[in-house]
């Protein structure tokens, strides 16, 4: 065995041996570089920029090819958009009206129950708020709604009819009622009933000028005096039970009850419209529901199965529905998606056949050359990833644009617009390599398949 030096290591003769330990003596960078040319068979550049002439000596066939996947992608990531949209407007309209609120009307009896006949009319008081709060352990906030419709209110510049709500400082925690200029109703302007108002947006512009302060000043309420100490912040409402935020006078319960009772008995007797409370947390909202019912079912004599004594509107309850149908129109939609995706990777691997079957002669000549098995697969599989894929990032860019473009226009209340999330881009990226891959390697595999006499001998 030959001695390179004194105390050097012998060179092994074995050819395999040899290359690996001169590659040990190469720059990792430059082994990579000679690792891929041995791979391509050849240079890789020389490999794409013959995939590229390929594609562009077939324009017609490619753009056809491209459309069909950029559409697979586009529909797909615009469907998820476009349900995402829908979902999260659904959310803010529901958010407009409160955090996880829950109504509670009164109704009739439908079931007889201790000897009192079905029929019964329910009518809510003051105190049962009061039973609620100390009863239903589920429930965190809980307060009445007391109001009077078509009231008129009038300042020194115009006057209207509006309706006239009380609320309460509890009520406020639930309600979403924002506060644009001054202050809300407090607990100070309930106990004492002091007629103090807070007025809709809507309402400010027709009561008073644009330029003119209104703090402080007075409106007259069914004829009595109120100062203004605040006015809401105008809202996009597209869900209501009694008409948008924007229109109504507020005040505070006690003076409403006071002043402009809905009716002689509602106020000897301290009759609210409806109660609003929320459950502690949304886990707990059945369990609050069947809490609320059961004490005042106790307190009215009506059984707690009786369902048309007292109607419910759960707003988490609606919101798990919505879910529920934005889900399946997703998961419809996505398949059909996802069907087009796979109708555009069938065109690429067809297209691809029909190349392979057009080129087996040059096939066979340049395998009879010299070219080998790898060569030929790595091109053509090259040529179907690149139709795939710039059709994938084509649909991409396109749905982005109108993503942007639509986004920038005014929406309705009820769709939050376009709204692309990462883990559905990351979805569409997934399929598309998994769509772009088989389309491309089943092609490539017949092409590489082929042998140099049966590929020169064919007659295309």
């Amino acid at each position: 065995m030959p001695v390179a030096g004194l105390g050097a290591e012998p060179i092994p003769e074995d050819g395999t041996l040899r290359l690996q330990v001169a590659a040990r003596q190469l720059p990792q960078r430059r082994l990579r570089r000679l690792w891929f040319r041995r791979l391509m068979g050849g240079p890789a550049w020389d490999c794409l920029r013959e995939v590229r002439a390929t594609l562009w000596r077939n324009k017609l066939r490619s753009f056809l090819s491209l459309f069909g996947i950029a559409w697979g992608v586009g529909s797909l990531i615009l469907v998820t958009a476009l349900t995402e949209g829908f979902r999260q407007g659904q959310r803010k309209n529901m958010a407009q009206l409160g955090d996880r609120i829950v109504f509670v009307f009164p109704g009739r009896t439908e079931q007889q129950a201790g000897g009192a006949r079905a029929g019964r009319r329910i009518r809510l008081h003051w105190d049962d708020v009061e039973a609620v709060r100390a009863n239903c352990p589920a429930v965190e906030v809980v307060a009445p709604e007391v109001k009077t419709v078509d009231v008129p209110v009038r300042s020194t510049y115009n006057a209207g009819r509006f309706l006239t709500l009380g609320v309460t400082a509890e009520y406020l925690q639930i309600r979403n009622l924002p506060i644009g200029e001054g202050r809300h109703i407090s607990a100070d302007d309930v106990r004492e009933a002091r007629r103090v108002t807070v007025l809709g947006a809507s309402v400010r512009e027709q009561l008073f000028p644009q330029s003119q302060p209104v703090l402080g000043q007075a409106v007259y309420v069914a004829g009595l005096p109120y100062s203004v100490v605040g006015v809401m912040a105008k809202k996009n409402q597209n869900s209501s039970y009694d008409g948008w935020d924007n229109d109504k006078v507020v005040i505070p319960a006690t003076a409403l009850l006071r002043d402009i009772p809905p009716s002689r008995q509602a106020y000897a007797e301290k009759q609210v419209n409806l109660i609003v409370y929320r459950a502690r947390n949304p886990r707990q909202w059945a369990e609050a529901q069947r809490q609320v019912r059961a004490v005042l079912a106790r307190r009215y004599q009506f059984l707690p199965t009786d369902e048309g004594a007292l109607h419910f509107w759960d707003t988490v309850e609606d919101s798990e529905r919505l879910d529920q149908v934005f889900d399946s129109m997703e998961i419809f939609l996505g398949a059909v998606g996802l069907i087009t995706l796979s109708l555009g990777g069938t065109g690429v691997m067809n297209t691809m056949r029909i190349s392979v079957v057009e080129r087996t002669q040059e096939i066979g000549l340049r395998m009879a050359l010299g070219a080998t098995r790898r060569r030929v697969l790595v091109e053509f599989f090259l040529e179907g990833l690149m139709l795939a894929l710039l059709g994938g990032l084509g649909g991409l860019a396109i749905v982005l644009l109108l993503v942007f473009g639509l986004n920038s226009l005014p929406m309705p209340a009820m769709f939050a617009g376009l709204v692309v999330r990462w883990a559905a881009l990351l979805a569409v990226t997934a399929t598309l390599g998994t769509v772009a891959t088989l389309a491309a390697l089943v092609p490539a595999w017949q092409a590489a398949k082929m042998t140099p006499v049966e590929a020169l001998r064919s007659e295309v």
